[in-house]
């Protein structure tokens, strides 16, 4: 399932949103036209090593990892989940609030991560785990949100209109799924299934402890 867009209107102009979109894109494009081996480089520099991380204490990777991803694909997809419920978040928590948030999930996700896997050598990046924490914090405050969703059924694809509760919902069961179905496989990389699981939890934990009142909403 493919969300699309959702119809919960914005409660303010998301800045910060746009912001962390914006600075992603361009950590990424330049990331992504290095050299090869500048961009190894690059990665393992700023890339989020759990052994580092355990055992050398290097803990700017936790905030630097977080804008770096592992191709195109990987970058998009991240930044239309952000596109698409990022702006009501914000608009819920301010925008100081909503920054200081998605950082404090980014860090939780990644220590999630690294407590599963604190010997990996493998870096760590991509924004994934702070926009679970967005993606937590949007279930349980605008649950009755409908999500325009792309569903592909073999070869018809078609849309339908999703309580975010249910789409957000079937989208960390299946990260709570591979995220168990991988303990204890050696690989050399793929996705930081816990990293998702401990933003998404992070989120729905502290969402209230940022929380203000909500402004009117605005028209733009």
């Amino acid at each position: 399932m493919i969300p699309l867009k959702d119809d919960n209107p914005r409660l303010m102009v998301p800045v910060v949103n746009f912001a962390l979109i914006a600075i992603n894109v361009l950590v990424s494009i330049y990331e992504f036209y290095l050299p090869p081996e500048l961009r190894e480089r690059f990665v393992y520099t700023f890339g989020a090593i759990p052994q580092e991380i355990t055992t050398a204490h290097v803990f700017y990777p936790l905030f630097t990892a977080m804008f770096l991803h592992g191709g195109l694909m990987h970058l998009l997809s991240n930044m239309l989940y952000l596109f698409i419920f990022g702006d009501n978040v914000e608009g819920l928590l301010g925008h100081g609030r909503y920054l200081l948030f998605y950082l404090i999930c980014g860090i939780g996700a990644s220590a999630l991560h690294i407590f599963v896997e604190p010997d990996s050598l493998v870096p760590m990046i991509g924004a994934s785990g702070a926009i679970s924490g967005v993606l937590g914090a949007y279930a349980l405050k605008f649950p009755r949100a409908r999500v325009l969703t792309l569903i592909p059924i073999v070869f018809y694809i078609t849309t339908v209109r999703v309580p975010a509760v249910i789409l957000l919902g079937f989208w960390f069961l299946m990260q709570l799924t591979s995220g168990l179905s991988s303990m204890g496989v050696q690989t050399g990389g793929g996705v930081a299934w816990f990293a998702h699981i401990g933003g998404f939890v992070v989120g729905l934990l502290i969402v209230n402890l940022f929380q203000k009142h909500r402004p009117q909403p605005v028209q733009w």
